[in-house]
């Protein structure tokens, strides 16, 4: 289900930056992802105000789920489809459209003080029904039943997008409410699918390189049964969050989640970065399970937002950052090799996510906070700075392939 430099192309000459959909996607999430931090920060600690109708934390929130989120996913998919389908990716002026559109509600958020709430809400959701719509048509013209589930968890991103603007509008907190569970469910899930797919993938390409003998678990029932079992808990904490079979479920899945992660061996794989990052990244799926969950049972001790900062800042930004980085080399014609680069913005998303869990918890110093949302801003900075210019560029022509596996 990964990306790879196989899909089918048609002849195109316009900008090199409009020629794929990782391209405009995976920057302008990179851009905003470290913009928001930064406006977030200045909230915080200057007492900035923001020209939103959304107040500071429901603005926060908003703008990292349902704003930089989906652009990522996006771009992955819009990599990913022509794979899957036989069909010709999506460039030029439609993939266009779809920047504008996603640039829209960015501008409609921040800046729709003043605004009828309907009008932000609409600008916001254009984004997101577009590539619903794309999506269905690609996967139903291409007859890829196999991925109708992805376009149902996209569909849930647009749906708890939609329940998090008709919060605002009601004044309720909109980030404690239903649409924000609802988008939360959506990407741990997508996490848990692709991440299911291409983590034991390319974990297994790189070892059989080194002639290894034990290798990485493919899909198979038994992740199957893991997804399952993550659907329901996340599906009950969506519709009680503070049930005690609520917590019990969650603390099965992230077991369940856990199990599944140790069988990829991702220990054989920690002298290629660009695979263990993957590890890594998933490594904070279980804990987000067993962390909400223990927030639930044992209130006193685990804190909510640590387990939710497990999901979103550890695990949905340090994979999409695997991804993008990845998908970003081997797209663009350069090795997939890490180098310094990778080694300065995967080690930042990590801190980033290790000190933000840290804050939640009672007697943290302040300073953790500060020092989560610079980790942050440093790594998607830095992906902007250093992978911009291969995004913004032709590709190159093909090097030697690593012993990273394909793309």
């Amino acid at each position: 289900m990964a990306p790879n430099t196989k899909e089918p192309r048609r002849d195109y000459g316009g900008p090199a930056f409009l020629s794929g959909g990782y391209r405009p996607m995976f920057l302008l999430g990179a851009l905003w992802a470290a913009i928001a931090m930064a406006l977030w920060l200045a909230v915080l600690t200057a007492g900035w105000t923001l020209p939103s109708s959304f107040d500071p934390v429901d603005w926060h929130v908003h703008e990292l789920l349902f704003g930089f989120v989906p652009a990522v996913v996006c771009g992955f998919l819009l990599t990913a489809i022509p794979n899957w389908t036989g069909r010709l990716p999506v460039t030029g002026a439609s993939l266009g459209l779809l920047v504008a559109l996603w640039l829209l509600g960015r501008v409609a958020v921040l800046f729709g003080a003043g605004l009828p709430s309907v009008v932000v809400m609409l600008a916001d959701l254009s984004f997101l029904i577009a590539l619903v719509g794309f999506i269905a048509r690609e996967i139903t013209a291409g007859k890829n039943w196999r991925n109708m589930v992805v376009l149902a968890i996209l569909t849930l991103i647009l749906a708890g997008n939609g329940l998090f603007h008709l919060a605002v509008m009601a004044e309720e907190p909109a980030s404690q409410g239903p649409g924000f569970r609802i988008g939360v469910l959506a990407v741990v899930l997508l996490i848990g699918l692709i991440g299911g797919r291409v983590i034991p993938s390319f974990t297994r390409n790189f070892l059989a390189r080194q002639n290894a003998t034990h290798l990485p678990v493919p899909f198979n029932q038994f992740d199957k049964l893991v997804m399952l079992a993550s659907a329901i808990a996340l599906t009950i904490w969506v519709a009680q969050p503070e049930a005690r079979v609520t917590g019990v479920a969650l603390l099965l899945a992230g077991a369940l989640n856990a199990v599944r992660l140790s069988r990829w061996s991702g220990w054989q794989a920690r002298s290629e970065l660009l695979v263990l990052i993957l590890h890594l990244g998933y490594a904070f799926v279980p804990l987000g399970y067993l962390m909400t969950g223990s927030a639930i049972l044992w209130p006193d001790i685990f804190p909510q937002a640590a387990g939710i900062h497990s999901w979103t800042v550890g695990a949905v930004a340090t994979m999409m950052l695997a991804v993008m980085t990845r998908a970003s080399k081997g797209h663009s014609g350069r090795p997939l090799v890490a180098g310094g680069t990778e080694m300065l913005i995967y080690r930042a998303i990590i801190l980033g996510a290790l000190t933000r869990i840290w804050a939640s918890f009672s007697g943290a110093p302040d300073w953790a906070l500060h020092v989560s949302a610079t980790g942050w801003i440093v790594a998607f900075g830095s992906f902007v700075l250093f992978y911009g210019p291969m995004l913004l560029t032709p590709k190159i022509a093909a090097k030697k392939p690593s012993s990273a596996g394909p793309a």
